[in-house]
């Protein structure tokens, strides 16, 4: 029986993962390096720590780059593009209030960043667990994050369902044991995830209810086996 559904923040809830992206396009290319999308995907969903792409470029241009003035400038920069919640998260967190469930958050981004956001949008409030990397030695794809969040909503990883938008997030939910559903952004969305238990364009395609139920399942939707 599912009992809590878990979700993560940066590109799911909200996607802060594109603007990122384009910030430090631009700049790696005022550095006479590119970054391509495809090394900047190793880092949606976890930490420079885990996946640096400041060592690709270094690599690429052949000389050190002064870090802490790049990432001053990228905030800056990043302050420019707007943020919105993604369609139909309100939604889902009303549906799973309303059906009993609980509801956790787990994201490698730090208790600040989540917390500005989740106050901005007026979503704190629906939140039973919230953990983030301060709460963990290593982020996703490591499942520690999402082992911390069962742990503070007291439930087993059979009755919950995560919520990802990355490679990375779907392998961590998947390592703690979770059922996962993968809800690509516009930067994710060409990933090749595998593993899930059901792909949507957004949270607005299906109530969480029929998610739940496809989830329950095993992957039967009106009689339409699971192929997403």
């Amino acid at each position: 029986m599912i009992r809590a559904v878990i979700f993560d923040f940066d590109g799911l809830i909200a996607d802060t993962e594109t603007p990122w992206y384009l910030v430090y396009r631009d700049l790696f290319r005022e550095q006479g390096g590119e970054l391509p999308l495809e090394v900047w995907l190793k880092t949606v969903g976890t930490t420079f720590g885990e996946a640096d792409p400041f060592d690709y470029l270094e690599r690429l241009i052949g000389r050190k780059v002064d870090r802490p003035a790049i990432e001053r400038e990228a905030a800056r920069r990043y302050r420019n593009y707007p943020v919105a919640v993604r369609p139909g998260v309100v939604s889902y967190l009303r549906s799973a209030r309303a059906l009993g469930l609980k509801i956790g958050l787990a994201s490698s981004s730090d208790r600040a960043w989540v917390g500005h956001y989740l106050e901005r949008f007026g979503l704190a409030g629906f939140f039973d667990a919230l953990r983030t990397k301060e709460d963990v030695r290593r982020v996703k794809p490591d499942p520690e994050l999402y082992a911390a969040a069962l742990a503070g909503l007291g439930i087993e990883p059979g009755e919950a369902v995560a919520f990802e938008d990355s490679l990375n997030g779907l392998r961590a939910a998947t390592a703690a044991g979770l059922r996962c559903v993968v809800v690509p952004n516009e930067l994710t969305a060409g990933l090749p995830f595998e593993g899930h238990a059901l792909k949507l364009a957004s949270m607005a395609e299906l109530p969480l209810e029929e998610v739940l139920a496809f989830v329950q399942d095993g992957g039967r939707l009106g009689g339409e086996a699971a192929g997403s």
